[in-house]
């Protein structure tokens, strides 16, 4: 009996040992791991992970964590492919580009929402249309095929009660790179055109055309977040804690775009990370709602993906709350926002709420 007790001692013993020495090595591979943020020297939207990056955010957080992190500059174009070559862990995207890609197999998990508005829709000055409802039937230009821009046209049009989408769609599709849609739309070539900041707001000043919408004052689209953060579904699983430190970065770097839209504005081009004037990229800052949340993203894909599936964009899902739960990560321990206080700190915050812009 006694050598049976001695043999499950020792037994005890190593399994014991076992566990620390694998606890041992999963902590390890934890701080050894380096969390790369796909960023890019351009696009004024972008300003929180410029602002993360210029002001320390991301090191401040990655850094009371003690993990590891690098930044990877791309083409914002190419974010999601980097994501699934892992040449990237996380970056940020326009919403309504990314979700018809997740039908398609993309494993990535949204965040946070980052800000509202940046897309704008456009017919010349002397247009017979004076609505987004009246292009039904027309030609419209967009700057890709599953832009963005033509998930919000399609998504309106719906709330129209026009058909959006399918060989019925009643609007056609004209793709052009983004600087040559103005030129497209003042020589008659479309009768609309979908367009982003800053392309928008330059190609309104210098050919006079009417704006139809615009989606930081839409009572829709305000609500939405335009710009979201997301990681790879794999990597937020592996790798939780560096994913709370880049949501809790890039939080307070919005939030410290809300307030400061015009000395963010600054420090891009400080940095090289955005030309043109500072004034004019200030003000374009200021329109957008760069006030941050978790939960009002989660309510931005929700909202999105149960249109789309309705319209028959998105064919593969066939449970559209799971969709969501499958493809959104939120941690109990990190806050739903961030203000950024007059003296340069932030303070948590609950489930704001998005104003409607008025420009």
């Amino acid at each position: 009996m006694k050598k049976i007790k001695n043999i499950l001692s020792v037994a005890t013993v190593i399994v014991a040992a076992s566990v620390l020495v694998l606890l041992s090595s999963c902590q390890k591979k934890e701080s050894e791991f380096v969390f790369k943020i796909g960023t890019s020297n351009s696009g004024l939207c972008s300003a929180p992970l410029h602002i993360a990056v210029d002001n320390g955010i991301f090191a401040e957080e990655f850094g009371k964590a003690g993990l590891k992190f690098e930044t990877v500059e791309i083409n914002m174009q190419e974010a999601t492919t980097l994501v699934v070559a892992q040449k990237i862990d996380a970056c940020m995207g326009l919403a309504g580009s990314l979700v018809p890609q997740m039908d398609n197999g993309l494993e990535i998990s949204f965040l946070s929402g980052v800000h509202t508005g940046c897309t704008k829709f456009y017919v010349r000055g002397d247009s017979p249309y004076q609505t987004l409802a009246d292009l039904r039937g027309q030609t419209i230009g967009f700057p890709g095929a599953q832009d963005s821009s033509v998930i919000a046209f399609q998504r309106k049009f719906q709330d129209y009660g026009f058909v959006p989408y399918g060989p019925n769609a009643e609007f056609k599709v004209a793709v052009y790179g983004m600087t040559d849609l103005p030129i497209a739309l003042a020589n008659g070539a479309v009768e609309g055109v979908g367009l982003h900041d800053p392309v928008a707001y330059i190609a309104e000043k210098d050919y006079g055309f009417r704006k139809v919408l615009d989606t930081t004052e839409d009572e829709r689209f305000s609500q939405e977040y335009c710009c979201m953060t997301y990681v790879s579904s794999e990597i937020a699983k592996k790798y939780p804690e560096h994913t709370k430190a880049f949501v809790r970065a890039i939080l307070k770097a919005s939030a410290f775009v809300q307030k400061n839209p015009r000395q963010a504005a600054q420090i891009q081009i400080d940095n090289n990370q955005m030309t043109g004037d500072v004034e004019q990229n200030g003000y374009l800052l200021a329109t957008y709602n760069y006030t941050p949340s978790v939960v009002l993203a989660r309510r931005t894909v929700h909202d999105a993906i149960d249109q789309l599936v309705d319209m028959g964009v998105m064919q593969n899902v066939s449970d559209k709350e799971k969709f969501v739960a499958d493809h959104f990560v939120c941690f109990d321990d990190v806050p739903d926002s961030y203000i950024c206080n007059d003296d340069g700190t932030f303070s948590e915050a609950g489930v704001p709420s998005l104003k409607i812009a008025k420009n």
